[in-house]
């Protein structure tokens, strides 16, 4: 007995669609920055590239899509009542749940063996990657439904991860890694993630997710974001100032900015934020990242 009916694994822009290029830049920023560190070079020497854009498609691609995947996996109960994720590759049946738990195994195991091309330190902080995104989704230890873990694993993963793995990339020996940069890049990946929780906070509390939105509503969750953002705007001056990491010649260009950035979070964020007011101020928040990167190597 025959039949016509065949099992096809998902297509390749519904795996691409799973694991969101959009994000991809969110972690490959830092991770120039990092290298940017290392080498006190804005284009790093040409007998590095290789290396280092191996490690890019590591930050880049395969690690967001074992992340995400396991994490869409996990979180069926709450997409299905949210809005926003409507068009999810897993919603609409483009990408099943079996697939998606073995696209994020596959991409998990390419991370890490492909990191190893970059170095032995470099491929230990993909693989703690890769474990701490399982342990923010996979249940019994599930931390983004843990208040405050959800906050920590994205913001440090975000904010100091990455500039260390570029870092590790080109050198590593972390022990001259500049700590306070991988602080004021937490606490600005704080402010810019706590109001994203806020999009979700209907659904994940209706599916019984205790978020940090959840735990503690709405508003104390954007001033938690908005504190987070002085802090970091703050600390970029005292570096300036004293000329730790930041040149002391962008001490003027920071009295300018930080007091922008400031003003600028209430006006593009709020309780009911919205993500192109987030994707907004992230821009913004790109010039000031530029001035230091040409001043840093010297360029200005």
């Amino acid at each position: 007995m025959s039949t016509d009916v065949q099992v096809r694994g998902p297509r390749v822009r519904d795996v691409v669609a799973v694991g969101r290029p959009a994000f991809w830049v969110v972690s490959i920023v830092p991770y120039y920055t990092g290298i940017l560190l290392a080498t006190h070079r804005l284009i790093p020497p040409v007998a590095e590239w290789p290396r280092l854009i191996i490690g890019a498609v590591v930050m880049g691609p395969l690690v967001w899509l074992a992340v995400l995947a396991v994490n869409d996996a996990y979180d069926l109960p709450s997409d299905r009542l949210n809005p926003r994720k409507a068009k999810s590759p897993l919603l609409d049946g483009r990408v099943t749940l079996r697939a998606a738990l073995r696209l994020a195994f596959a991409a998990a195991v390419a991370a890490v063996g492909l990191s190893l091309l970059v170095g032995v330190v470099f491929a230990l902080g993909m693989l703690l990657a890769v474990l701490l995104g399982y342990a923010y989704s996979v249940p019994p230890v599930r931390l983004k439904t843990r208040a405050g873990f959800d906050v920590a694993v994205n913001a440090l993963a975000l904010g100091a991860f990455g500039p260390l793995a570029g870092w590790a990339a080109i050198n590593p020996d972390l022990s001259d890694f500049p700590w306070l940069m991988g602080l004021q890049g937490t606490l600005a990946a704080v402010g810019l993630y706590l109001p994203t929780t806020l999009a979700d906070l209907d659904a994940d509390r209706a599916a019984g997710y205790h978020t940090i939105a959840v735990r503690f509503g709405a508003r104390t969750t954007y001033r938690l974001g908005y504190i987070a953002w002085i802090a970091a705007a703050t600390l970029s001056v005292v570096l300036a100032a004293t000329g730790t990491i930041i040149p002391r010649g962008m001490l003027p260009l920071e009295l300018v900015m930080v007091p922008v950035l400031v003003a600028a979070y209430p006006k593009l964020i709020g309780p009911h934020q919205s993500f192109k007011g987030i994707i907004t101020l992230a821009t913004l928040f790109l010039l000031p990242c530029a001035a230091f990167a040409l001043t840093y190597t010297g360029v200005l």
